[in-house]
């Protein structure tokens, strides 16, 4: 007999299934979470470490006792012939140690055991089933025994093969259970909100929101707009096909025209299993889609059935979660940034919070019409994300938890950093200072103008920027060329040598390609690609500033928007002045035209690149220049397309999906031997 249970942890363990009953509703039925998966794991864990100390505290609707949540009514419901269980969870790579000894354990085996390692996806559970080749039916996992009959939805996934692959060396079997996980890419996912945005429809809180509700349609046609991909990663029932093993039946699964993610790894061990977390985690933020952990499966089919399941999970896998990308907070206040186009922002002050290993303390709103829309009001409970480098920003909010003194946000009618007027033009979005003298406006000017794809200014950053608007040192982009080394020395964090090297950086950067120089203008709606495509067309700023309207919308993807722009800013004096002072200053601008119309000849013409990891002595802007110098385009993922992948050291999943599709792979020695200007 163990210890007896006092009465705060018999309170302590219902109240944590009642909460737990209530999120499952939320995230399984309404698709609507209140809490992170991160708070949501900590619940869970906490109730089984009670129940496990405390089994007669075990209730039988104890949500640890059952997988997910019942179906939706609204479907009709199909049994799952063997069961779709959850797994358990670990949360350090030191769990993946203690998994392996428990496996070693169970199995009597002092030997090695290899695994299956697998990237987990965030996205839905669904169950395929094919009959003599051919899709039959489509479910959602459900409560792992009972799901919803989905089947027009899946049907409409382009990922998901309607009719197997017949090949020589692959048997079709006829009864084939096919599990996997349905997804959206997180740029789709950017895009459906977009959308749903214009539309004034409710957004998504995360792209397997967007998935689970995207299937959840009861129009198919609803689903088939929606970007829905699928990875498989095992099997149920299998007639007329022998498998041994876990990565013997992915492959066999890629053979008949199913979707693996290429990321997984096969026939490794506990020791290679935690090296691949450690990688995994590195890379998560350059991957297409989102991912929340790994999952480590026996390979063997004969020992998983040594092993056996639980009535919850099976003890041959497990899951292990990375750091929390989203967490709740609370909105403590609302303030209101200015940018260089003098746009104001609305910025939500929160309480810190640790997402993913990084304490987030600010989460951009966007604007105005967003904070209505998400209905931000301070005090409010959110619930917020970060992916990689990306900006924290609010997802939705938590409306259940509202007292009522939450208090709405009103964006300001002047600005905050020089109390000129502001204002909202018709069919904006944003409201903008009116000055353009405006120091806010003038410091967002000057780090456009001296960024990477512009001037490309080493060694002039934000806090050295801030101190030379602050002590008026600079009131304009073109007095940057007439800064002293003398003058820079006494500024915070500088010194001589400091100093130096940035006035050397400065006139090293004299000499500009057109398409740069236009694009470190700042003109609006007029990016890199925007400026290489004025560059393609005029030879010199006069020429692009003495252009009508008309002929600018008719250049091939600048539109009449970017077109408008371009009229209004050579429009103004000021603009036309800056220009001329900053060619008296040394300014030299390089045409491009004219290198353009000998594209016939360039060794990358029609060509598609793309870049990954770190090249031993290329910048990636240098490398982009140098492909596109050569008539190639850069591209920013790998497709069919694809006629190159240039890959440097730490490359991330864009060279696998290369080696999967079957594209050239070449180092920067190989690039430069196809252009061998650069050599």
């Amino acid at each position: 007999m163990g210890p007896k249970p006092d009465e705060a942890t018999i309170k302590r363990a219902g109240f944590l299934r009642k909460q737990i009953h209530h999120h499952n509703y939320r995230y399984f039925v309404i698709d609507d979470p209140e809490i992170s998966d991160a708070a949501y794991d900590r619940l869970m864990k906490e109730l089984l470490e009670i129940e496990a100390r405390f089994p007669e505290l075990v209730t039988p609707d104890s949500p640890t006792a059952r997988v997910g949540s019942a179906p939706l009514e609204k479907f009709d419901t199909i049994s799952h012939s063997m069961a779709m269980l959850s797994l358990d969870k670990g949360f350090d790579p030191s769990d993946i140690t203690a998994f392996d000894q428990r496996v070693r354990r169970a199995l009597k085996n002092d030997d090695p055991v290899l695994y299956t390692v697998e990237p987990k996806v965030d996205g839905v559970a669904v169950e395929l089933v094919y009959r003599d080749g051919i899709l039959e039916s489509g479910s959602t996992r459900g409560d792992g025994y009972t799901g919803e009959l989905i089947t027009a939805n899946v049907r409409t996934i382009s990922s998901v093969p309607l009719r197997l692959e017949e090949t020589r060396d692959s048997v079709m079997p006829s009864l084939l259970e096919v599990r996997g996980e349905v997804f959206m890419e997180t740029s789709d996912f950017q895009k459906l909100n977009n959308r749903r945005m214009e539309d004034e429809l409710p957004l998504f809180a995360n792209p397997r929101n967007a998935s689970a509700g995207s299937l959840r349609q009861l129009d198919s046609k609803v689903t088939a707009s929606r970007p829905l991909q699928m990875f498989v990663y095992g099997v149920g029932r299998v007639r007329g096909a022998d498998l041994s093993g876990h990565c013997q039946a992915l492959e066999f699964l890629k053979k008949l025209g199913f979707p693996v993610n290429p990321l997984v790894r096969c026939g490794i061990d506990a020791a290679g299993a935690i090296d691949f977390y450690h990688e995994l985690d590195a890379r998560r933020a350059d991957l297409p889609y989102e991912i929340d952990g790994l999952v480590v499966k026996v390979d063997s089919y004969q020992l998983q059935q040594q092993l056996g399941t639980t009535s919850r999970s099976p003890r041959w896998a497990v899951a292990i979660k990375f750091a929390a990308v989203q967490e709740q907070t609370l909105v403590a206040g609302i303030i209101v940034q200015v940018g260089r186009t003098g746009a104001l922002t609305p910025v939500a002050e929160l309480d810190p919070v640790n997402i993913g290993g990084v304490t987030v303390s600010r989460a951009t709103l966007h604007n105005e019409d967003e904070v209505a829309k998400k209905d931000v009001r301070i005090g409010d409970r959110v619930l917020v994300q970060r992916a990689g480098d990306v900006i924290p920003e609010i997802v939705k909010v938590i409306d259940s938890l509202r007292a009522g003194s939450e208090k709405p946000f009103e964006m300001p009618t002047s600005c905050p950093v020089c109390g000129a007027k502001a204002v909202r033009l018709e069919g904006e979005a944003v409201t903008r200072c009116i000055n353009r003298n405006c120091p806010a406006q003038l410091k967002g000017n000057i780090r456009h103008f001296a960024s990477k794809g512009a001037f490309d200014i080493d060694g002039l950053g934000k806090k050295l920027i801030d101190q030379l608007v602050d002590r008026q040192l600079v009131s304009s982009i073109a007095d940057i060329f007439l800064l002293e080394a003398s003058i820079l020395e006494d500024l915070d964090r500088m010194g001589p040598k400091s100093a130096r090297n940035l006035v050397e950086a400065i006139v090293q950067s004299r000499r500009i390609s057109f398409s740069r120089f236009v694009y470190a203008l700042g003109i609006r709606h007029v990016g890199e690609h925007g400026a290489k495509l004025l560059a393609a067309r005029y030879e010199t700023i006069e020429e692009l500033a003495a252009a009508p309207r008309q002929e600018l919308e008719s250049i091939d993807g600048l539109g009449p928007v970017a077109a408008l722009s371009i009229a209004e800013f050579f429009s103004r004096h000021e603009n036309q002045e800056i220009i001329g002072t900053l060619k008296q200053l040394g300014v030299q601008v390089v045409s491009e035209k004219q290198s353009a119309a000998k594209t016939k000849n360039l060794p990358l013409e029609g060509k598609t690149v793309v870049l990954t990891g770190s090249l031993p002595s290329m910048t990636r802007n240098e490398a982009k220049e140098v492909i596109e110098s050569a008539g190639g385009r850069v591209s920013g993922s790998v497709s069919s397309k694809t006629d190159y992948l240039v890959a440097g050291d730490s490359p991330g999943s864009k060279l696998d999906k290369a080696r999967q599709l079957g594209v050239s792979v070449i180092d920067e020695s190989q690039l430069r031997g196809l252009v061998p200007e650069v050599s």
